[in-house]
């Protein structure tokens, strides 16, 4: 990718994004989005949106974000041909956005470094977060040990268990990392508690949100930092293919990376633009996270979209084997594309999407993260529908080093040192 790159455009005239685009001045994408926090948080949140104002038309800022962006987190990140996986998918080409190439691990990195540099414009010495599969987490970690802030991570206690490496992975990088033991201590948690701790030292603290949720500015924020994506591969796949793709697929959990991808398309109308959620065990037995295609509109961590909620209007506990989509509602501009009928939004069980996941660890040797793999069986359920002549582009969101016990275990496999059954293997002797 030359040079002329989507992050050199942002370097030299800020980033621009068309005004259609954009949500209202009262932080609304459409009838999504607004601002439903304490008063207690209101100046730090306005004081966020005029900071990131300045920068993003800021060419220092642009300069130095680019800087990290190609030689810290190795941008751009490559697009993969994956043909042996393309012939399960109907002979349709399947190509892979490859940010689980990038430093830590997966798209989280992109957010994280604009954030975290606005941070010390600002002044602030302390940065929180919340973490599901502990991809953000890890990034926010590493950015802080890079610019000297320091770092404490909210982590549910159930996927410090699932997510294990990714807790000492956080410590090696100086973070502490705070298990949730509250509600179903998973994500949705850890936001409530690391919202708790913001309201309590917002003067010198910073709050590091991962996804293009909770309260205006954080999520039109999160996207713009996340669009190199989708410029990337805009460019990527014309100069690859001669042409657009026929779609575009991505898991969506929070949505962070999907709407990284879909929104350098979002003009494009022969582009289906096509989001896979966590389908747990299956809709029907209430064990998933489907919060676009079975939740309906409410309010929660900061702001008015779609999440699961019950009769009563409480908010409802997700499921999901992926850590990272294991989470109860979404970013606002998901709720409006959906209403517009500009996006799409399917669901993938456990058992489709750790099948794409195998697929494609045996097929292209790579492993992807679990959260990936659902954007993955969407692909392939996408290429046998549109046929052989058709392009699709997959967000690979991460790597899947994280989840090898949990793929391990999914698959009946042994751990290092036991065999089959679970027993013991000698291990001894010279070769």
């Amino acid at each position: 990718m030359s040079r002329s790159s989507a992050m050199s455009v942002q370097a030299s005239q800020g980033i621009q994004i068309p005004s259609v685009h954009q949500p209202d001045e009262t932080g609304h994408f459409g009838r999504y989005g607004g601002r439903w926090v304490p008063e207690a948080l209101v100046a730090a949140l306005d004081e966020l949106d005029t900071m990131y104002e300045k920068a993003r038309h800021d060419p220092a800022f642009l300069r130095e974000l680019d800087r990290l962006q190609k030689d810290y987190t190795g941008r751009p990140s490559p697009l993969t041909d994956v043909p042996k996986l393309s012939k399960h998918a109907g002979g349709a080409r399947i190509l892979l956005k490859r940010e689980d190439l990038n430093h830590t691990g997966s798209h989280k990195i992109n957010n994280v470094l604009g954030q975290a540099l606005l941070t010390k414009r600002m002044g602030k010495n302390r940065v929180i977060a919340e973490t599901g599969a502990g991809q953000h987490g890890v990034a926010t970690a590493t950015v802080c040990a890079l610019l000297d802030l320091e770092c404490v991570v909210y982590m549910g206690e159930i996927d410090t268990r699932r997510q294990a490496s990714n807790v000492a992975r956080m410590q090696l990088l100086g973070a502490t990392v705070i298990p949730v033991t509250t509600g179903s201590r998973t994500l949705k948690d850890a936001i409530n508690e690391a919202l708790r701790d913001w309201v309590a030292n917002v003067s010198g603290t910073h709050y590091l949100f991962g996804t293009v949720a909770g309260p205006s500015p954080i999520p039109r924020m999160v996207r713009d930092f996340h669009r190199i994506i989708g410029l990337e591969t805009r460019e990527q796949v014309l100069e690859r293919c001669g042409r657009l793709p026929d779609a575009v697929a991505a898991c969506v959990g929070g949505g962070s990376n999907s709407i990284g991808i879909f929104h350098a398309f979002l003009d494009a109308p022969s582009v289906r633009l096509v989001g896979f959620e966590p389908g747990g065990e299956g809709v029907e037995t209430g064990r998933h996270g489907a919060v676009l295609t079975e939740g309906s509109p409410g309010a929660l961590h900061g702001a008015f979209s779609y999440l699961l909620q019950d009769e009563d209007g409480q908010t409802a506990e997700s499921y999901s084997i992926s850590a990272g989509l294991d989470y109860p509602g979404v970013g606002p501009e998901h709720a409006l594309l959906k209403d517009l009928g500009r996006t799409e939004y399917q669901t993938v069980t456990d058992t489709e999407a750790m099948d794409a996941f195998a697929l494609l660890c045996r097929t292209e040797g790579i492993i992807p993260a679990i959260e990936s793999a659902h954007g993955l069986a969407g692909a392939l359920r996408l290429g046998r529908a549109l046929g052989p002549e058709a392009i699709i582009v997959v967000n690979l969101s991460g790597r899947g080093d994280k989840d090898v016990d949990t793929a391990a275990k999914w698959f009946g496999m042994p751990r290092p040192g036991e065999s089959a059954d679970g027993t013991a293997i000698a291990v001894g002797g010279h070769r």
